[in-house]
């Protein structure tokens, strides 16, 4: 299957049977990369008096118990309701089925720009200056998603213990600067768009979806934040329709599935 579209003033044709998927697979009871040591994501049987839900055990089917924590232990898509009192749902706020984006490669480094607590002299951080670089000369029509590959990309990310290898955050300027740009969808392969200890600040989360000391904006509900990606070094940076996927969760995060599809120039 495939298809032409226009995207903003330009022509691009899609091949849907070529695509990429940016998710970590959850391995329950394996390896999952893992955020501030909580539980691992598991799954056992169900059992009562009467049933088993292993075959293996002599049940009549597999019928397991999965116990998780989605912004912790892999790929997940959270809404405005992760740092709002508004139990707001990932559900309801991911509207777009198919989301024009572009793919970039950025090093994060030390700066001296800002951040809420301040930043720390070993701190690595993403920089507006290096967002610039890569984004300036991007067309709008193709900045309603931006998925960030954060260099080194090394595929232990996939099964990285964060609490023994603090990851990249954003900078206040470079956050500015993403919203500035238009992007409704942040997808990232670090842990949080935060640092991971920052006093419960939540800063980054706060600039990008314009909510002052965590207060609900209806304007941005339905913006959202995929942390956790991993994106192989053979896909290249540049331009793509991006189909988000979530499982049905009333919930203000849930484990999710990109997939990306390249656009080609007609």
């Amino acid at each position: 299957m495939n298809a032409n579209l226009t995207i903003g003033t330009c022509d691009y044709y899609v091949d849907f049977t070529l695509s990429n998927d940016l998710s970590i697979p959850l391995n329950f009871n394996g390896n999952q990369p893992n955020t501030y040591g909580v539980d691992f994501a598991t799954s056992k049987p169900y059992t009562d008096d009467q049933f088993i839900g292993d075959r293996r055990k002599g049940g009549p089917c597999n019928f397991e118990v999965y116990t998780l924590t989605p912004h912790c232990n892999g790929t997940h898509t959270e809404c405005i309701g992760h740092i709002t009192e508004e139990r707001i749902s990932i559900l309801n706020s991911l509207r777009d089925v198919m989301i024009a984006s572009s793919l970039i490669t950025v090093s994060p480094s030390i700066t001296n720009e800002s951040y809420v607590p301040d930043i720390n002299s070993d701190d690595l951080v993403i920089t507006k200056k290096e967002l610039f670089n890569k984004l300036e000369n991007v067309p709008s029509a193709l900045l309603k998603g931006l998925i960030i590959r954060t260099s080194p990309n090394k595929k232990n990310k996939k099964s990285q213990d964060y609490m023994k290898l603090p990851p990249a955050f954003f900078s206040l300027e470079a956050m500015q600067y993403i919203v500035s740009k238009g992007v409704e969808h942040l997808l990232v392969d670090t842990p949080s768009v935060d640092r991971l200890f920052d006093d419960g600040n939540l800063s980054a989360h706060n600039t990008f979806w314009d909510t002052n000391k965590k207060i609900y904006n209806p304007h941005t509900k339905h913006k959202t934040i995929t942390e956790m990606i991993f994106v192989d070094n053979n896909i290249s940076d540049g331009s793509y329709l991006l189909n988000l996927q979530i499982p049905a969760f009333v919930a203000d995060a849930a484990p999710s599935r990109p997939i990306i599809f390249k656009l080609n120039d007609i």
